[in-house]
């Protein structure tokens, strides 16, 4: 195996960091890593936000669903899809003109945009996660950034044209500490030869065994069986339903209002 392959293949969230700090250089080569990422077009559809100061880490540990080692991070990332910049330097060249000569009218960001600049901005994303563990370096996502839109929105001055997709946080691993690897899903639940296949229920439970085998019938959820734990826990919690609501608030802001913005722009 190849030490590109063996850091693939060991790497796992760290939650628990040392208090070593990251040194300059590492930490740039994480940053100019993410940058390195595929990118449609080469138009890098997100902007990375790095965070180190100690207070705004501490308040992100709260506003991502109550996760304390984040505020022990050496720093965080947050990746964001980024169609501001562009709209932005569409508009400082009068792209509006050029529609009207066209005879067009202006197409504005919706939901394929966000979708394919979180292409472009998870691609980035992986990249530095695997920069910093060949590095000695552990991080673990934060999907909870998307919680709490109006906090964030504010804590980092979010344009309407941006999303916060996601977040790392990075940091050197306790002295002799190693988070045990988790088991994955068989690849047949996974990778699909030429088509999607659907399972039955025979599948969906040998699939799920492992989670099936650690249920304990006396849980905080009341729940019957694995999968309405599963639900419980994720689908039904109330961070999961805070993040329904604020991606809905985030949307409706990147689909709505950002044509008058502009066209206050135009021409200027």
């Amino acid at each position: 195996m190849n030490k590109t392959l063996e850091v693939i293949y060991n790497r796992t969230s760290l939650r628990r960091f040392s208090d070593k700090p990251i040194s300059e250089i590492d930490k740039q080569a994480i940053i100019h890593s993410a940058l390195r990422a595929p990118t449609a077009g080469n138009l890098m559809l997100y902007s990375i936000v790095l965070v180190e100061n100690k207070e705004t880490l501490q308040t992100l540990s709260h506003t991502c669903d109550e996760q304390p080692f984040i505020e022990s991070a050496s720093f965080a990332l947050i990746f964001l899809v980024d169609y501001q910049r562009m709209y932005d330097y569409f508009a400082d060249n009068n792209f509006h003109s050029y529609c009207l000569e066209q005879d067009q009218d202006p197409v504005y960001p919706n939901l394929s945009d966000l979708l394919l600049g979180s292409q472009d901005a998870m691609a980035a994303a992986q990249n530095s996660v695997i920069a910093a563990e060949s590095l000695g370096i552990g991080s673990c996502y934060i999907g909870d950034i998307i919680e709490n839109y109006e906090i964030h929105r504010e804590l980092f001055n979010l344009q309407d044209l941006t999303f916060p997709l996601s977040m790392l946080v990075f940091g050197h691993y306790p002295e002799g500490y190693k988070p045990k690897i988790q088991s994955r899903f068989d690849s047949k639940f996974v990778v699909f030869k030429e088509k999607y296949h659907s399972f039955n229920s025979e599948e969906l439970h040998e699939m799920y065994q492992e989670r099936e085998l650690k249920f304990q019938p006396n849980n905080p959820f009341e729940a019957k069986n694995a999968a309405q734990v599963i639900y419980a826990q994720k689908v039904g919690s109330a961070f999961g339903l805070e993040m329904k609501r604020s991606v809905e608030v985030a949307f409706n802001r990147w689909t709505k209002k950002k044509h008058i913005d502009l066209d206050l722009k135009k021409d200027r």
